[in-house]
């Protein structure tokens, strides 16, 4: 059964970090892409990569004679380009949006980077933890008493970045369907951070959020939203901010009579009701804890590894993983009920170049003109 953007033809430009990782999104969801490789493999290259599934790849040096005007014609026929690059790169390929939309006008064009189009900094380099810095967000992570913790990049490069671009890119193909007018999507990570902490400005402005950090109620402030160890060094984390959950936590867990449990909410008695819970969740195994208090309204959960995850009864039962090229993966998100996302198979850089040359109509002697100026292999 097709996807849901099934039809929709996406050509990508191989890039790092966050673009690859929507291509991937948008290629679960049906679309077709056709990824442009670099002629040799770097360090972060994407070749093999498990997260460049369900493209094909056409390897080809848009440096060299005749290939600019070959990824031109892959332009053409596209609804969608999405790239990766320092402002002015594609300019400079003379791939730019001007010429392409010139050349494709419904065509949407997809720019993904950390600093954005515009502003000083939009040609200087950075990654992930330099661009969510300047939003505010960083700043707010981590313990007190020490530098702010860089989070994980799916913090930025993912859900600042590449979900971003791909709401960008379905909202403009949305339009450009009404309109036939293709346009620019500027996706810019500094930009998705600064949006997604919308909810902490408002509370700041409200006095309901400071600048100290863990002293905040979603930021371990709280002693009853947080991670905490178990007897076998494993932990959990529990998250009851509703008092009806609460209540459901502290009599699952035998504390309910005890006065550093009685006022959920009266700040001076949370450092006791840290302890206490410290105390408490030392005295039994991570099993023990999941045996007592998981699948109830206590907001409980393990914390899980990287190896453990997959075999969770939850995750297995939604199936959100599968096994590609030997290696246990996520499943696409979200789901669809009637169009369900299909992660397609993994491709190797330039598997199908020569397929690619084909099917837009150049003759082998061009081929050959291409190989010799050495724009393919």
């Amino acid at each position: 059964m097709a996807g849901p953007l099934a039809g929709v033809k996406i050509v990508e430009m191989n890039a790092i970090g966050p673009a690859p990782v929507a291509t991937m999104i948008l290629a679960d969801m049906g679309a077709e892409v056709i990824r442009i490789d670099r002629m040799a493999a770097g360090f972060f290259d994407g070749d093999g990569s498990l997260l460049g599934r369900g493209r094909r790849s056409i390897a080809i040096d848009p440096r060299k004679p005749g290939a600019s005007e070959v990824l031109l014609k892959l332009i053409d026929g596209a609804d969608v380009l999405i790239e990766g690059f320092r402002p002015g790169v594609m300019e400079r390929l003379g791939l730019g949006p001007d010429v392409c939309l010139a050349r494709n006008p419904k065509l949407v064009y997809g720019r993904m980077t950390g600093w954005g189009q515009s502003g000083p900094l939009a040609p200087t380099a950075g990654h992930d933890l330099n661009y969510i810095s300047l939003s505010g967000v960083v700043n707010a992570m981590g313990h007190p008493d020490r530098a702010p913790t860089p989070p994980l990049h799916m913090v930025g490069d993912m859900g600042s970045g590449a979900m971003f671009l791909v709401t960008g890119v379905l909202a403009a193909l949305f339009e450009a369907q009404k309109s036939g007018k293709g346009q620019v999507v500027d996706a810019a990570i500094c930009d998705g951070a600064t949006l997604l902490a919308s909810m902490y400005y408002e509370m700041r402005h409200k006095g309901r959020w400071n600048d100290q950090r863990g002293s905040n109620m979603l930021d371990g402030g709280t002693p009853f939203y947080g991670c905490f160890t178990c007897a076998d060094g494993k932990f959990i984390s529990i998250g009851p901010l509703e008092p009806q959950f609460y209540q459901d936590l502290i009599q699952r867990c035998g504390v309910a009579d005890d006065p550093a449990f009685k006022a959920q909410y009266a700040v001076r008695e949370w450092p006791a009701m840290r302890a206490r819970l410290e105390q408490l969740f030392l005295s039994r195994t991570r099993a023990e804890w999941c045996e007592l208090l998981e699948g109830t309204d206590a907001c409980f959960a393990p914390v899980l590894d990287f190896s453990e995850a997959p075999n969770h009864p939850h995750n297995q039962a939604r199936d959100m993983f599968f096994e590609s090229e030997g290696v246990l993966m996520p499943s696409p998100a979200p789901r669809f009920s009637r169009t369900p996302s299909e992660p397609g198979q993994v491709v190797r850089n330039g598997t199908n170049t020569l397929e690619v040359l084909q099917e837009l109509g150049l003759a082998e002697a061009d081929i050959d003109t291409l190989r010799a100026s050495g724009a393919i292999a």
